[in-house]
């Protein structure tokens, strides 16, 4: 069914390491080139990880995103600025081509810095919503670092994000044991109602966003509060570009990277979470974990006697049709096979205005970087022009939609059953044999019965 090649080629997929499936150019936008030295720890993993990283503050000449209507980066990596503009090289409508053109874009906001004009554009767009005092920030007088916040409460603590929902694969909390996230001076953003917008770090019910510059001691007018804040968001566009924004830059910083951090409740010190996190995350934003491909797809009919073709271009009304798609996963620097999180499952679709069947594909084996998902069905008793549609939209995944274009056409004369295979016809062939029957009857005994005899009339003659 299918090649040596095809396999041959799969397992030269599996093995050729790549930093990230959408490339490792990666531009890194902060206020001064020397401040990359606070963050030098973040840094250091992100070239362990073969990027090609290029630092340029937001006036610099040579800054653009584009060369020729191509990207000159593959990814963008915004750090706090002290400018309220980001020049014309970095406009919102750039930014916004930018996504566009497939690019990745990683924003990290501080309570300190008054976020730029273009990136409050930018987020705006992406239906995120900051804060309308640029001095706001979380704090969380019940969750916080008792060791550098005693007083201001403004470093939370929070344990690694785990997912909202069943069915979504768990990427920021695996292997976290008892270590803690330290969320420093932090921006937390409202997130809409977007079907692509999706939190990966909430603040906890008690946290709320306050301006310190206030000093009244009641806060009447709160941006938002508890699990309204988002403080690490994510977009996902439909041709899979991302954008993430992490409230807090300083959780970046070389400082807080397994930093011990204590908590109010008295528990022993902990180390910070912060590095594994931050890897996570950029290591999500890059494209480097949650891409997912299809290796290849096959149907062919599943019946006895039939021609073993494989990806057949037509089929007939209630055949037996068998449906087989290869997944993978990338994962850091290599293929893996994509396993289905628990509660979730791969559906097939056969439509063709409409779904006729929406199946659950189940898994049927594993080979080499990929996993194998099948089923087998009864295609519907109706012709025409039909579709084999996977579309697994998930997320913190990459989106499949997977479309095989099939013609079904109607039975042939010779293809239907015989009438005297059908037990719901005997009674109507008994109807047709009996008025035959009944028929040359009448014939036979019209044919061979002898006309009766004509009788002899006497005329008497009168005198």
């Amino acid at each position: 069914m299918r090649t040596l090649l095809s396999f041959l080629l799969l397992a030269l997929a599996s093995v050729v390491a790549a930093i990230s499936t959408s490339g490792n150019r990666l531009l890194v936008v902060l206020d001064d080139v020397a401040d990359k030295a606070t963050y030098s720890k973040f840094f250091a993993d992100l070239a362990e990880r073969e990027f090609k990283i290029t630092y340029e503050t937001p006036k610099s000449d040579s800054l653009n995103l584009f060369n020729l209507g191509e990207r000159t980066y593959d990814h963008v990596l915004f750090l706090p600025v002290h400018t309220k503009g980001l020049g014309p090289n970095l406009t919102p409508m750039t930014l916004l081509d930018f996504v566009n053109a497939q690019g990745n874009i990683l924003l990290a906001l501080s309570a300190n810095t008054t976020t730029p004009t273009s990136l409050v554009s930018l987020l705006s767009e992406l239906d995120i919503t900051l804060p309308t005092d640029r001095n706001s920030l979380v704090v969380d007088h019940f969750n916080y670092d008792i060791t550098s916040a005693a007083d201001s409460h403004h470093v939370l603590l929070l344990p690694a994000p785990k997912p909202v929902r069943a069915g979504i694969k768990d990427f920021f909390s695996e292997d976290a044991g008892s270590k803690l996230i330290a969320f420093p001076r932090g921006v937390g953003a409202v997130l809409g109602n977007g079907e692509l917008l999706n939190p990966i770090l909430r603040a906890p019910p008690t946290a709320y966003s306050y301006n310190p510059k206030e000093q009244a001691e009641v806060v009447d007018d709160l941006f938002a509060a508890g699990q309204q804040l988002s403080l690490v968001s994510t977009v996902q566009a439909r041709n899979n570009a991302r954008v993430t924004v992490v409230g807090s830059a300083e959780m970046l910083q070389d400082k807080w990277f397994d930093a011990s951090v204590t908590k109010l409740d008295g528990k022993p010190v902990v180390q910070t979470f912060n590095r594994e996190f931050a890897k996570r995350v950029s290591g999500w934003t890059f494209q480097e974990i949650g891409v997912l491909k299809v290796n290849w797809v096959e149907h062919h009919l599943e019946e006895e006697g039939a021609p073993n073709d494989s990806n057949p271009e037509m089929y007939r009304v209630k055949n037996n049709v068998s449906y087989t798609i290869s997944l993978a996963e990338y994962a850091w620097d290599h293929w893996i096979g994509f396993n289905v999180p628990e509660s979730d499952q791969v559906q097939l679709e056969f439509s063709m205005l409409s779904p006729f069947h929406r199946l659950n594909l189940k898994e049927e084996s594993r080979r080499l970087a990929a996993v194998h998902y099948h089923t087998v069905f009864t295609i519907p008793d109706q012709h025409g022009i039909f579709n084999f549609k996977v579309n697994y939209k998930r997320p913190l995944l990459s989106n499949i939609e997977e479309k095989n274009t099939v013609s079904v056409r109607h039975m042939a004369h010779d293809e239907w059953p015989r009438s005297y295979a059908i037990s719901g016809a005997w009674p109507w062939i008994a109807g047709i044999g009996a008025t035959v029957s009944g028929f040359l009857g009448f014939v036979a005994l019209w044919m061979y019965s002898a006309p009766v005899a004509a009788k002899k009339v006497t005329v008497k003659k009168t005198q």
